[in-house]
């Protein structure tokens, strides 16, 4: 997390510490050990006790007992339902983004920034065709990916600042916006790519649920998804799949709304 918040005082360190260890758990897991939970978390193996006791016994997590592993518990479950049923436009996402994933053979997936990561909120994988693993859950760098460029690019100037961005990721920034206004998605630029086993295309969505932009991605293989693909077919098709979802849901264009 930002040394910024760390150091406000109005920062609750042990709410954010408690927070980090329900964030720990992924789609696939068949529940987490407490080594597992510290690896994960980072946190000291002393910690990563205290907390998941006070969460056990809250309801947010749940142990059956000695050699048993934490798993998400009836309180964190009914705090994802009543999100999942907020966020009304990942509803009317679904079937669009199914058809695109079975149409391009890619993975579809949305992403939202969650600190200085990109945090997959909600994935569509290809019928009848092998796919990138990745997962709700999971988290991927901010710079070197498309999903992260496409969200920097329609990032306020304010909260863009509060990241104390590095002159790399202000020109990663800048090459994501020229791309955008230029043809209307993002692909990273190979010589930042964070992962040279996936190719990705991502389109900014304007998520005011969330007070900042998302963002809709599709990738591959780089076998599958080439740089040439992703510019002349699916880069059009998942911008073209998100503006018809903005007129759906009556949002304007997330590069419309920074400033």
């Amino acid at each position: 997390m930002s040394e910024t918040f760390e150091k406000d005082r109005r920062f609750a360190s042990t709410l954010a510490r408690g927070l980090s260890v329900l964030r720990a758990f992924r789609a696939s897991d068949d529940g987490l050990s407490h080594m597992e939970i510290a690896e994960r978390t980072g946190l000291p193996n002393a910690t990563v006790s205290r907390l998941t006791f006070t969460l056990r016994e809250l309801g947010y997590l749940s142990h059956a007992g000695k050699n048993d592993r934490y798993r998400l518990g009836p309180a964190a479950l009914a705090i994802g339902n009543v999100a999942s049923a907020s966020v009304s436009f990942l509803e009317t996402a679904s079937d669009p983004m199914q058809k695109l994933a079975n149409e391009t053979g890619t993975l579809a997936l949305f992403a939202v920034r969650d600190g200085e990561k990109m945090l997959l909120v909600k994935t569509w994988r290809p019928q009848n065709t092998a796919s990138i693993w990745l997962e709700p859950g999971h988290r991927i760098p901010i710079f070197g990916s498309s999903s992260g460029m496409a969200v920097m690019a329609c990032l306020s100037d304010a909260a863009f600042a509060a990241l104390e961005p590095d002159d790399d990721l202000r020109s990663f920034r800048q090459t994501g916006y020229e791309q955008l206004l230029a043809r209307g998605f993002a692909v990273a630029p190979n010589d930042t790519r964070y992962a040279a086993s996936v190719n990705a295309v991502s389109v900014p969505f304007h998520a005011g649920e969330f007070g900042e932009p998302a963002s809709f991605s599709c990738g591959a293989l780089p076998e599958m998804l080439g740089d040439a693909r992703m510019e002349e077919d699916v880069g059009p098709k998942l911008r073209d799949a998100v503006r018809a979802l903005e007129t759906r849901t009556g949002r304007s264009p997330a590069l419309l709304k920074r400033g």
